[in-house]
């Protein structure tokens, strides 16, 4: 009798904070593997390398930053299709809909204060 091993899906999180990507993990943990990266560059290499089904990317990042990230993925035809959830701590009124109408796929703002946002989303963005 063989059985066949259903690979997870693959998301990566880009968060220049520790203690962020370590939640992320945490609330994403035994349903997706779970691939984080401490910043913009280091992500474009992981992802051109090995393309995730979904990416969480905070925007705040220091160097090259999320909206910046999120260009050159959509510029890179492997990545382009790709899922991309803004990671914020911008949480005004309009933050989402500036978010969505610049690429990103969706909007999550930070402080995670409720998991099962963040695991909702994830899971709607990589079914579809």
């Amino acid at each position: 009798m063989v059985v066949s091993a259903v690979a997870r899906k693959t998301v990566v999180v880009v968060e220049d904070n520790a203690d962020n990507r370590a939640l992320v993990g945490a609330i994403l943990e035994g349903r997706y593997d779970v691939v984080p990266y401490p910043s913009g560059p280091d992500a474009l290499i992981g992802c051109h390398r090995s393309p995730p089904d979904l990416i969480l990317l905070d925007i705040a990042l220091p160097g090259m930053d999320g909206t910046q990230v999120l260009g050159a993925l959509r510029a890179d035809p492997a990545l382009a299709g790709v899922p991309v959830v803004a990671l914020t701590a911008d949480a005004a009124a309009e933050s989402r809909e500036t978010y969505l109408a610049m690429g990103f796929d969706d909007f999550i703002a930070k402080p995670i204060l409720h998991a099962q946002d963040l695991r909702d989303a994830v899971e709607r963005l990589i079914r579809n």
